[in-house]
């Protein structure tokens, strides 16, 4: 009995076994493999246009004063007093800045003084001149009639022409000392130091100060930078192969991140003559008007210069551009009801 039951439980686990092996040989018949279906893609459809092309290149630089020189004193001394500041306006010979004057004022007197003494010096020689001369001719009028010997008139002309020599020195003197005089006072405009320059710019600006109010100065210390921005300059850099196809009096497009949107137009007015070897780049300066004063120097700038234009050009979108089997072009969707072909943006 025992044995009827193990083989009927082994039975009914090899008919189990057996009847979902059945079922998984028909499913795997009845199965239909999917197939993979062809992804679109999203393409934008335009017309093609003709319009006016450019070849424009864009090169970066920086601003630079048209004008710019640093004001310094000719003379050593203590700094009194400084009109202008960083930023302040200055036409040309104002007052800028006063050094203390006293030693040179003294030194102006102490000249004054001197050519006095020399032009009585001159006085001086001039009365023993005149008496000299009075002695020689009443000495040689008596020669004349053998009343003095001929030793007594040598004297009487010695004595005359030595007058007329101190006489001629005295002069010189005075001209000397008019000279150191000159000179003193010279010096001493010097303690008033004003702002000088040429062209007829009447007006400039205070771009930095290096020194306080009682700095000791000595000779050629800056005491001020002075700009003109009425006119800058546009520095930038070009490459060997953009550098034969500059030319002066060409115009550019200069636009700077301080003022978004705002457009300034310069001119080229300088080419170098060399390239660095070290960059191969050469200098270019652009004139730009600046009578805002927008533009400010050591700002970055953009230059967009225009070397090339064609008119009626047929004309599409650089990201229309495709490249299949090693050539470039573009996709074309001919419509029957279109006139005019239309090309895909992919």
């Amino acid at each position: 009995m025992k044995k009827f039951f193990t083989t009927l439980v082994f039975l009914s686990i090899v008919g189990y076994l057996g009847w979902r092996i059945h079922e998984k040989i028909l499913a795997s018949k009845n199965k239909v493999k999917a197939r993979p279906e062809k992804a679109g893609i999203a393409v934008e459809i335009a017309s093609v246009e003709k319009r006016s092309i450019a070849d424009m290149h864009v090169f970066t630089g920086t601003i630079v004063p048209h004008s710019q020189f640093i004001l310094a004193p000719r003379i050593s001394g203590r700094l009194v007093k400084l009109h202008f500041d960083i930023g302040d306006t200055i036409r040309k010979n104002d007052l800028i800045a006063l050094i203390d004057d006293e030693e040179y004022r003294l030194e102006v007197e102490k000249a004054n003084c001197l050519v006095n003494v020399a032009l009585s010096s001159v006085e001086e020689a001039l009365s023993d001149l005149g008496v000299a001369q009075s002695e020689y001719a009443r000495a040689k009028s008596l020669r004349q009639r053998e009343i003095v010997s001929k030793s007594d008139l040598d004297v009487a002309e010695a004595k005359y022409k030595a007058s007329e020599v101190k006489h001629k020195v005295t002069l010189a003197q005075v001209e000397k000392e008019k000279a150191n005089l000159k000179a003193a006072q010279i010096r001493y405009s010097y303690t008033k130091i004003h702002a000088f320059w040429e062209g007829e710019n009447t007006s400039r600006v205070v771009g930095e100060r290096f020194v306080h109010e009682g700095t000791m100065l000595s000779v050629n210390t800056p005491i001020l930078s002075i700009l003109d921005l009425d006119t800058v300059l546009a520095v930038v850099y070009v490459i060997e192969q953009d550098y034969a196809r500059i030319q002066i009096g060409k115009e550019a497009t200069i636009t700077t991140d301080a003022y978004p949107g705002k457009k300034f137009i310069a001119k080229i007015i300088r080419i170098a003559p060399i390239l660095k070897e070290t960059s191969r780049q050469a200098r270019i300066e652009l004139e730009i008007s600046n009578a805002n004063h927008f533009l400010k120097p050591g700002m970055f700038i953009r230059a967009e210069m225009e070397f090339l234009k064609k008119e009626n050009v047929c004309s599409v979108p650089l990201v229309s551009i495709v490249k299949r089997h090693g050539k470039e072009g573009v996709f074309l969707v001919i419509w029957k009801k279109k006139k005019h072909p239309l090309f895909l943006l992919l």
